[in-house]
């Protein structure tokens, strides 16, 4: 019976990778070494396996170096120099150090150096650049200035808006306060009772004609009452207040 066929693919198993390749790896070379000598080819054989280990094989009459020549020789190849390599790096570096030299000469008028030598007409063009390029800083600066004024506006009409509904809160609190201690029973009352206090308010906005913004400027209570508006006083609780009823 004939030796039968095996896939060409890879082979998971490990310890049968190995051994497969150190079988295959000593016919490959036996039968590079006969090929060699039976007709005086020249042959240099290179094999690294999965684990980076090295295999080589060279006919007898060469070197490994030797064979690697001769092939980029034939094929129009070139190994790289490290000579010639660190020649071309010195020679870039004095082509830079040339280029920057150059570069900081132009610069030195725009810091006003060297201006002895420069005749009135480049002089001239110089003094424009400069003017330009001012001009151009003033329009980016003034640009963010703008920037930093409208966001400081912003932030004021958010704390105006703040402040404003602290003080009207304050002055709901305040007038939910007096309402209690008044003793006003009636929504009629209560009503304009808190008429009061906007009337008291809306005088003191015109005074002011805007808000405070920095600090809380609390209202007070007006000092004289409509006399047309009475109060009416609860009848305390004889039972739980302990106080003797003053008439």
């Amino acid at each position: 019976m004939g030796r039968g066929k095996i896939e060409i693919k890879k082979i998971e198993n490990q310890t049968a990778r190995q051994v497969t390749f150190s079988k295959r790896r000593t016919g490959l070379m036996k039968k590079t070494r006969e090929l060699s000598v039976l007709c005086d080819a020249h042959i240099g054989l290179i094999v690294f396996s999965a684990t980076g280990k090295l295999f080589e094989f060279c006919s007898e009459s060469y070197r490994m170096p030797q064979l690697i020549d001769r092939y980029l020789q034939t094929n129009g190849l070139r190994l790289p120099d490290l000579q010639d390599d660190r020649e071309q790096l010195y020679h870039e570096m004095e082509v830079l150090r040339s280029e920057t030299c150059k570069l900081e000469l132009r610069l030195r008028p725009y810091h006003g150096h060297d201006l002895a030598s420069i005749p009135p007409h480049e002089l001239d063009g110089l003094e424009q650049q400069l003017e330009h390029s001012v001009l151009k800083v003033r329009e980016r600066k003034n640009e963010l200035m703008q920037q930093q004024l409208e966001n400081l506006s912003r932030k004021r009409r958010m704390l105006e808006e703040d402040n404003n509904n602290m003080y009207r809160w304050l002055h709901e609190h305040n007038a939910a306060i007096e309402y209690q201690q008044a003793g006003i029973e009636t929504p009629g009352e209560y009503q304009q009772f808190l008429e009061q206090f906007q009337y008291f308010n809306n005088d003191q906005v015109h005074q002011q004609q805007q808000e405070p913004n920095s600090v809380l400027q609390l209202a007070t209570l007006p000092s004289e009452i409509d006399p047309n508006y009475h109060l009416q006083l609860a009848q305390p609780n004889l039972q739980n207040d302990p106080t003797p009823n003053i008439h």
